[in-house]
């Protein structure tokens, strides 16, 4: 008998027959001998509207009343759930994240799980009961609903399963595991037995949707094993595992793409020492995260500085500036968001050298212009122009040799 936390992702349970079809898949496991928890998310697209109706009445609207809004979606489909499961006779009960309980800091929309309390679950599952858990959801400070950024049921389940000491955390999607890019693009992209969790994290950070990158970092740190696999079709899936797990370490083991950046610049920044701080503190401050910056001296003793932000950060990131253009001094902001973040990824690459170069070859023959480079000791990442995605993803997949046989 193993202990499993199931989670399913909102394109799993979209609409009644699909519920139906993850009530079935837990009877199985529950059938087996197995103890089971399972976390899901809102139905397919709900979310989405949720969201766009907070954005059309308030662009700069309350984070804490987007919580409430947004959080709503999950706890439709933990009842729906556990109507399906108990009409097929599994003994099944709904909770939200405050009954758990699962305490979080106070970062509305995008707040961090602090602690889970995972007793109630597991005497829950000692009695024979499938607890069906809203993801996504926690309680933060002044006993407020807070969520946990998009794609928080994996973080939910990840953290559900280090708190109940679970044998393994499978995540159910649309895909049948973890490829090496996304088949959309590259048809001939290959399915991986088992990644890393650093390459994992790597590739979640940085524009890979299978998982969410904070939910690989809590499964890195607590030792969770973590499946991939499909919600619709009985296939193996793909195993996130510790790096001494993975029998094969190819050079680079995947490309990665995010469409979901954009590039800022500040044009005319005073060249001083501390002026980088007077920057990115007041957006670290409100919750903006920056990725890739660069920064270049002009011959007049300013400088212009571009990073990126999320897309949705946009509107924030500008206010923040505006606020701050007297402390900080610079001529005028500039926002970009046609552009994509390309990234390759592999634990190979720590004891390559030429990794980058032939990434930037490749680029250089197929005409794409390099905006922004980025990279740590597995990944190098390039902005490029948003026209250029699927060329550049197709080019540096064939470039490392990713490509599957024909």
């Amino acid at each position: 008998m193993a202990r499993i936390v199931m989670k399913f992702g909102g394109t799993s349970v979209a609409d009644l027959d699909r519920i139906r079809n993850v009530a079935t898949r837990v009877k199985r496991e529950v059938d087996a001998g197995h103890e089971v928890a399972v976390v899901v998310s809102a139905m397919s697209g709900v979310t989405n509207q949720l969201v766009k109706w907070c954005s059309d009445l308030s662009p700069l609207h309350d984070a804490r009343e987007y919580d409430t809004v947004v959080a709503t979606g999950e706890q439709v489909t933990i009842g729906l759930l556990s109507i399906a499961l108990q009409t097929i006779g599994v003994d099944a009960r709904s909770w939200q994240g405050w009954q758990i309980p699962i305490t979080t800091d106070g970062a509305h929309g995008k707040a961090r799980v602090e602690e889970i309390d995972g007793s109630r679950l597991v005497s829950a599952m000692g009695r024979g009961q499938v607890p069906v858990i809203a993801g996504f959801q926690g309680i933060g400070p002044e006993e407020r609903v807070a969520t946990l950024g998009r794609g928080g049921s994996d973080l939910s389940a990840v953290a559900i399963a280090a708190a109940v000491k679970a044998d393994r955390c499978d995540i159910y999607t649309d895909v049948d595991g973890i490829y090496t890019t996304d088949p959309r693009i590259v048809p001939r992209a290959r399915k991986l037995p088992a990644v890393a969790y650093e390459e994992m994290l790597e590739l979640a950070s940085v524009g890979a949707k299978v998982l969410q990158t904070r939910s690989v970092e809590l499964a890195m740190k607590q030792k969770v094993r973590v499946q991939v696999l499909s919600s619709f079709e009985d296939r193996p899936g793909s195993m996130v595992v510790d790096e001494d797990e993975i029998v094969e370490q190819p050079l680079v083991t995947g490309v990665a793409y995010s469409r979901d950046e954009a590039k800022v610049t500040l044009r005319r920044v005073p060249d001083k020492p501390g002026i980088a701080a007077t920057v990115f503190g007041p957006l670290a401050d409100a919750n903006v995260n920056v990725d890739m910056i660069v920064q270049n001296l002009a011959s007049d003793g300013t400088t212009d500085m571009t990073f990126t932000v999320g897309k949705a950060d946009v509107p924030r990131a500008r206010e923040v500036l505006e606020k701050e253009r007297a402390s900080i001094g610079y001529a005028e902001v500039l926002a970009d968001p046609e552009v994509t973040k390309i990234s390759i990824v592999g634990i190979g690459m720590r004891s390559h050298a030429g990794v980058a170069a032939t990434m930037f070859k490749t680029l250089a023959e197929k005409g794409i212009n390099i905006q922004v480079i980025s990279t740590s000791e597995i990944k190098t990442s390039v902005l490029v122009g948003a026209e250029y995605t699927e060329l550049a993803v197709r080019a540096l997949h064939t470039a490392y040799g990713l490509d599957a046989p024909a």
